[in-house]
């Protein structure tokens, strides 16, 4: 029993790992970084849920934000508020693989979006964050649409 519970959480991981990894965007249940507003975190300095009813496509995902003034401003100029590496975990990058991020992870680092998979990596991430993005950019460009 115990190596089939065993085999079991295996293929739980595997199947994770891989559905984590199709696409250039990290979406859960149909949105992008989780259906928070990406514009949020540099205006307000918070995450903060958007809505079904102000949605905008970009990059193969969907984006909800709280207010029609963040979706026209991401609409204008998306590269300014998309996060880094598509949402995925950015330490996760820099060791050459995506991650899935959990919303509470974000930091703002010269003008850009990045998150990690959870506080305790955010902790790591923190501690060498210029040669882990240097790294992560540089792995970006070969993962980034890999399955």
């Amino acid at each position: 029993m115990k190596k089939i519970m065993i085999y079991l959480a295996l293929m739980l991981c595997i199947t994770v790992a891989a559905t984590a990894q199709q696409s250039e965007v990290f979406v859960t249940k149909g949105f992008a970084i989780k259906g928070y507003d990406p514009v949020a975190f540099y205006t307000q300095s918070k995450a903060v849920h958007g809505y079904d009813s102000l949605a905008y496509k970009w990059n193969t995902a969907t984006w909800l934000f709280a207010s029609d003034s963040n979706r026209i401003a991401f609409a204008q100029n998306p590269q300014k508020y998309a996060p880094q590496y598509g949402g995925y975990c950015a330490y996760g990058v820099a060791t050459n693989h995506k991650a899935p991020t959990e919303t509470d992870t974000w930091t703002i680092l010269n003008n850009k979006l990045y998150f990690n998979y959870n506080s305790k990596v955010k902790t790591e991430w923190t501690k060498q964050q210029d040669a882990l993005i240097q790294k992560a950019d540089t792995n970006w460009v070969a993962i980034k649409n890999a399955e």
